[in-house]
């Protein structure tokens, strides 16, 4: 995830994704998607990937904002 979509609250001071060679990333499944209050919707997905061969899957949903008509990823919880 790129770090400008996340919101100044919660985003990390850094992410080093380049030096990850070992994860594969192979699919996003967006189950569902919903605005939940004017500028605030959540974003249920099922992202599929392997590290060193080994298959994984990441179900999450996620909070978004919107800001300046720009949606930013706030946090999530893991199904």
């Amino acid at each position: 995830m790129c770090l400008a979509t996340w919101h100044p609250s919660t985003r990390p001071e850094k992410l080093d994704l380049v030096a990850d060679t070992q994860t594969r990333w192979l699919k996003l499944e967006v189950k569902r998607h919903e605005l939940t209050t004017p500028g605030q919707a959540i974003v249920e997905f099922i992202a599929r990937y392997k590290v060193n061969g080994k298959a994984h899957r990441l179900h999450e949903i996620s909070r978004f904002i919107q800001l300046e008509q720009r949606w930013y990823y706030v946090d999530g919880d893991i199904l």
